[in-house]
């Protein structure tokens, strides 16, 4: 059985639809993510799991329970790092800490977890005083600390600098490993491609797509990306006419092709007929950002 499980789900807000009949599941031990653009209702899809909002119909069940019938037994397996938060400014960062680790009967030990989160110099800081990423890292360590069988995590790494983003994905690849299921809702494309099993993507409401990141990026209108600046003028007119390509770009001077493997093999053999060298040739793979863009028509 699904350690989360959630089967049409829907939920209304004056009478607009917001969360359309979405449904997934979720295997124990899983790293699952939930992308989508802005308003599409992934928050709100995740705060019915958590038990904050009651959904208008459908069934939503975390380890067998009920998230608003058996809210408080949910508490005691589930931890969560919202996406706006607020702690009492005068508080510091140990007192929050010793305080949610009194909430549960076996906590985990806050110190290494304030280490691991470069928390430990802010101990004796109140919350006022911290600046964003330092709350959000203190959100994170809270929403761990009670040894949770499942975490849910909104935007977890927003408004963390580059060190402290990579930081928090090993420690998620560790709480996982440890045999936690994390819900995660991201806008960070490298985010969910490094961290996540599956990904259900939201749109409108709705589940567009619900494979792994592999598979949704095996799911892209072109697989492979290359760019170049030709050494000679170029008929843009030939390129768009190459086998399998879907896009071309010119920009300054430098041409961008979406494509395949096929696309790349003619247009190399097109320059070399033409005896116009590539320089600075890039050739990629499609990314998950450019899967999600076919299925949903947005930036995250």
């Amino acid at each position: 059985m699904p350690l989360i499980e959630v089967h049409d789900l829907q939920k209304l807000y004056g009478g607009r639809t917001v969360v359309d009949g979405v449904s997934f599941a979720v295997e124990e031990g899983e790293v699952f993510g939930i992308l989508g653009p802005n308003g599409a209702g992934k928050t709100t899809t995740v705060e019915c799991v958590e038990g904050l909002r009651t959904p208008d119909s459908g069934l939503v069940r975390v380890a067998g329970l009920d998230p608003v019938a058996d809210h408080e037994r949910l508490t005691r397996i589930l931890g969560a790092q919202l996406q706006e938060s607020e702690l009492q400014p005068k508080l510091t960062v140990r007192e929050a800490l010793e305080l949610y680790a009194a909430f549960y009967p076996n906590p985990a030990d806050w110190r290494p977890l304030a280490e691991r989160l470069r928390l430990t110099d802010k101990l004796d800081s109140r919350f006022g005083k911290l600046s964003g990423g330092q709350k959000q890292r203190l959100f994170i360590a809270l929403a761990l600390i009670g040894n949770p069988k499942v975490v849910v995590l909104d935007e977890l790494t927003t408004g963390l600098d580059p060190r402290a983003r990579r930081d928090t994905w090993e420690l998620i690849e560790d709480v996982r490993d440890s045999g936690v299921t994390v819900l995660l809702v991201t806008h960070f494309m490298e985010e969910a491609q490094r961290l996540c099993d599956r990904i259900a993507v939201i749109d409108k409401g709705r589940v567009a797509a619900l494979d792994s990141p592999a598979g949704l990026i095996s799911r892209a209108a072109s697989s492979t990306v290359m760019s170049f600046t030709p050494s000679a003028p170029l008929d843009r007119r030939q390129l768009a006419a190459l086998p399998a390509v879907t896009l071309v770009e010119e920009r300054d001077g430098r041409y961008t092709l979406n494509g395949t493997d096929e696309t790349v093999d003619a247009a190399i053999t097109l320059l070399a007929r033409h005896r116009i060298t590539a320089h600075q040739l890039r050739v990629s793979d499609a990314t998950l950002d450019d899967a999600f863009l076919d299925l949903t028509g947005a930036s995250a």
